[in-house]
């Protein structure tokens, strides 16, 4: 999928984000899609999340970096949120360096096809 990712974009805007899934994905366990649990966040996931600060929740879905369209609630995979979400499974709280600053964010619901 990396390779994919890397013909169909600009390397140059999406290489530190490209870096940092790389490094997400490293730590990763490869699992056959049947065996996955169903509130786990991966690519096609809508997520509803919390930051954890303000209450403030977000409902969008996890998409290819050619499909993401923030007007229809759809975050590239590679957006630093979407970096940030894969892999992790509902009830989790999470924190990450996003361009605003680090943020804590509760993952609240998790829906999968």
């Amino acid at each position: 999928m990396i390779k994919f990712l890397l013909q169909e974009e600009h390397r140059a805007a999406v290489s530190k984000d490209l870096e940092m899934l790389v490094q997400e994905l490293s730590k990763a366990q490869v699992v056959e899609d049947d065996k996955i649990a169903k509130d786990i966040i991966r690519l096609n996931s809508t997520v509803e999340v919390e930051d954890a600060v303000n209450k403030k929740t977000m409902r969008f879905t996890i998409t290819l970096p050619k499909e993401a369209d923030f007007k229809q609630q759809r975050i590239s995979i590679l957006a630093p949120i979407g970096i940030a979400l894969i892999g992790f499974r509902e009830g989790m709280t999470i924190e990450w360096p996003l361009p605003g600053g680090k943020k804590t964010i509760n993952i609240l619901k998790v829906f999968n096809q």
